[in-house]
C-alpha cells in the first residue's frame, strides 16, 4: 500500500483531553511523524464523561446525549488542528471516549459518532476500533502493541512498552514475540485520591505522592486482587479498582501508597512474561510522576527510561497509534491478535465510515 496521511485521535479514561497526531505511513513503518498536540474538551463535556464512567453501564439513558457532545467537541478540536497545520489528511481515525470496558461480557463502549465526523469533516474515518476483536473473543485492549512494535526497532530486547493512563499496560517485545496485557491501576486511583481531597486535578509533578510513607501492609493486601495472578491477556475497565486500599490514610501517605502500587503491579507482572526486559520505556502521563518512574526502577530489574528519552513522543503516542491501526486497516493487515487480546485469530479492526 502507498503511505497515507492519517490523523489520530483519542482521549483517555481521565478525558483530560483529546490527543491528535499526524503520521505518514503505509501500516507496517512509520515514515514521518507529523504535528501532535491535546486539546481540552469543554469543562462541562470533561464533568459528564467522568460522571459518566463513575455511574457505570447502569445509568445508559444519558449516553446518547453525552456522544453527541463528545463528538462535537471532537470535531471542533479536528477542525481547530487542521486550520492550524493546514494539511488535509488522506483518513481520520477516530477512537472515541471510553465509558465503560467489561470484556467477560464482551462489551465495550466507546461514545461518539464517526459518520457524523465523516460527515461534517469530509473526509474518511475509521472508528469503532476495538468491536471486531471482542466479536473474535478478544478482549479488545490494549490495542497499541502492534504500533509499539513498530517502534522497537533497534532497542534492546526483550524490552516492554509500558504505558500508565489511568489503566497501566505493557507491551512485551522480543523479536516477532509479542505478548500485551493491562497490568492494573494506572494513574486512576491516584488521580481520583488527590481529587478527591480537593488539592489538584492530579499528582502533578509526583508533589503529593512523594512526600507520604508508603503504607507496606496495605500494599501487600492490594496485590493479593485475583487479577494480578490472572494470566494474560487480559483487559481492565477504568473501575476495577477502587479507593477502599487508602480508605482513611492522609493525602500524602495515601497518595505514595497508591503510587507503590501501581509500581509493584507492574513488577509482579514480570512473572507472567516469557523472559525479564531489559528496558522498560515508559509512555503515559505517568511517565511525568517522578515518584511513579522511581518507585519502578526500584521495583524492576530493567532499565526504566521515559520515551521521550529515546526520541518517541510520550504525548502522542497514543494518538499516532490510533492513525497507525487505520493504516493497517486500510491495508488489510492485522491490528490485534492472540496474544495481544486473547482473540482467536488476527483482527482486521475498525470499520470505513465515509461522508454520505
Amino acid at each position: 500500500m502507498e503511505p497515507l496521511t492519517v490523523l489520530g485521535t483519542i482521549s483517555g479514561t481521565s478525558a483530560d483531553g483529546i490527543d491528535l497526531a499526524e503520521i505518514r505511513t503505509d501500516g507496517v513503518q512509520m515514515q514521518a511523524a507529523g504535528a501532535a498536540c491535546t486539546l481540552p474538551y469543554q469543562p462541562q463535556t470533561r464533568a459528564a464523561i467522568l460522571a459518566a464512567i463513575a455511574a457505570g453501564p447502569a445509568a445508559r439513558s444519558g449516553w446518547k446525549a453525552l456522544s453527541d457532545v463528545i463528538t462535537e467537541d471532537h470535531r471542533n478540536a479536528i477542525a481547530a488542528f487542521l486550520d492550524e497545520t493546514g494539511n488535509r489528511p488522506d483518513l481520520v481515525v477516530f477512537h472515541g471516549q471510553t465509558i465503560w470496558h467489561d470484556p467477560s461480557a464482551g462489551e465495550t463502549v466507546q461514545l461518539g459518532d464517526p459518520q457524523q465526523l465523516a460527515d461534517t469533516l469530509r473526509l474518511p474515518v475509521i472508528g469503532d476500533l476495538r468491536q471486531a476483536d471482542m466479536a473474535a473473543g478478544g478482549q479488545g485492549a490494549p490495542l497499541v502493541p502492534v504500533f509499539h512494535q513498530a517502534l522497537a526497532g533497534t532497542l534492546r530486547q526483550p524490552m516492554c512498552f509500558l504505558n500508565i493512563g489511568g489503566v497501566a499496560n505493557l507491551t512485551y517485545i522480543d523479536g516477532d514475540h509479542l505478548l500485551a496485557f493491562d497490568v492494573g491501576p494506572g494513574n486512576a486511583l491516584l488521580d481520583d485520591f488527590v481529587r478527591r481531597s480537593g488539592v489538584d486535578d492530579f499528582d502533578r509533578d509526583g508533589r503529593w505522592s512523594s512526600g507520604g510513607h508508603v503504607d507496606v501492609a496495605r500494599l501487600v493486601v492490594a496485590l493479593t486482587h485475583p487479577y494480578f495472578a490472572q494470566p494474560a491477556p487480559k483487559s481492565l475497565d477504568r473501575n476495577a479498582f477502587s479507593l477502599k486500599w487508602v480508605e482513611g490514610m492522609s493525602l500524602l501517605d495515601g497518595a505514595a501508597t497508591l503510587a507503590a502500587i501501581t509500581a509493584e503491579a507492574v513488577a509482579r507482572a514480570v512473572a507472567l512474561l516469557p523472559k525479564e526486559p531489559k528496558l522498560w520505556i515508559v509512555c503515559g502521563g505517568g511517565r511525568r510522576n517522578p515518584t511513579l518512574m522511581a518507585e519502578l526502577a526500584q521495583r524492576v530489574s530493567g532499565k526504566v527510561e521515559n520515551a521521550d528519552s529515546h526520541g518517541i513522543d510520550g504525548d502522542a503516542l497514543e494518538a499516532q497509534a490510533m492513525a497507525f491501526l487505520g493504516a493497517r486497516f486500510m491495508a488489510g493487515l492485522p491490528t490485534s491478535y492472540p496474544s495481544t487480546t486473547g482473540a482467536r485469530e488476527p483482527v482486521i479492526g475498525g470499520r470505513l465510515y465515509r461522508p454520505s
